[in-house]
């Protein structure tokens, strides 16, 4: 990450964010941001109220209070297609790709490129899938292929195109690496790296703590709904990070949150 981000407008930025399912807090006050260029994890037990925060930025949760900013601007979030409009796209873990159509088809799922006599216009979406996998993942040439045939590194690459070709300038990721060899998540490491090379802020959801500091910039920690604190990977441990997220006990090298013990 570079020593100018501190001065520039966050991509993101979710203050004091609150939801409640049936009186239940899993969500309470919460607070991080995201700036261009820049890989932000977000740890924590199941039920630590990560995911949930993450869905209300992609339009899947509705917060009750609390603010959220795009580029500096208070933002509208209230659907999927809200956060879309504001270049917001999730790649689940189960990466969500029609298997038996190949990369082009999965790029253009639901938003078809059609001739002028109203016929699928196979050759300029495969043109278009080849420029942006090219810039993304320049060994992929298995463009014909059913995309059940494509390992798994491929696949998170098809899945991480498709958001480009939309312009996705914030990135959500959902355990990215959960069902990789080592191979493929290095190459989704190569991934991750070229889309902070184009400015992207990608928000990654792990249980991986060996990922969070190969892949992030800084770690924000949620333990019962809350922040426990947010720091710098190069200014921390492993073992300071298994504190925040076992005991919530924040340590100096982060910024504690209303979450640390």
């Amino acid at each position: 990450m570079n020593a100018h981000v501190e001065d520039r407008t966050p991509l993101v930025e979710m203050e004091e964010i609150s939801i409640s399912f049936g009186g239940v807090h899993a969500v309470e006050r919460a607070s991080v941001n995201l700036y261009p260029g820049e890989v932000v994890a977000l740890l924590g037990h199941n039920g630590a109220g990560k995911s949930t925060l993450i869905k209300i930025l992609s339009g899947a949760y509705r917060r009750d209070s609390g603010v959220i900013r795009i580029r500096g601007e208070e933002a509208r979030i209230e659907n999927p297609r809200d956060a879309k409009s504001y270049g917001i796209e999730t790649i689940y873990q189960t990466l969500a790709l029609a298997d038996n159509v190949d990369a082009a088809a999965n790029l253009y799922l639901g938003r078809e490129l059609l001739t002028r006599w109203r016929t699928l216009d196979d050759a300029a979406m495969e043109a278009r899938a080849r420029e942006v996998m090219g810039r993304l993942n320049p060994r992929f040439q298995r463009f014909k292929d059913p995309v059940k045939t494509l390992s798994g590194g491929q696949r998170q690459s098809v899945a991480i195109a498709r958001a480009i070709l939309f312009n996705a300038r914030i990135l959500i990721m959902d355990e990215p690496t959960a069902a990789l060899g080592p191979q493929e998540t290095a190459q989704v490491g190569e991934l991750i790296q070229h889309l902070k090379s184009e400015g992207v802020g990608v928000f990654l959801i792990s249980h991986d703590i060996h990922d969070v500091f190969h892949l992030a910039d800084r770690v924000t920690v949620m333990k019962n709904g809350q922040v426990v604190g947010t720091g710098r990977v190069e200014d921390l441990t492993k073992d300071e990070v298994l504190g925040m997220i076992i005991l919530g006990k924040c340590p100096p090298g982060a910024t504690p949150g209303p979450g640390a013990a």
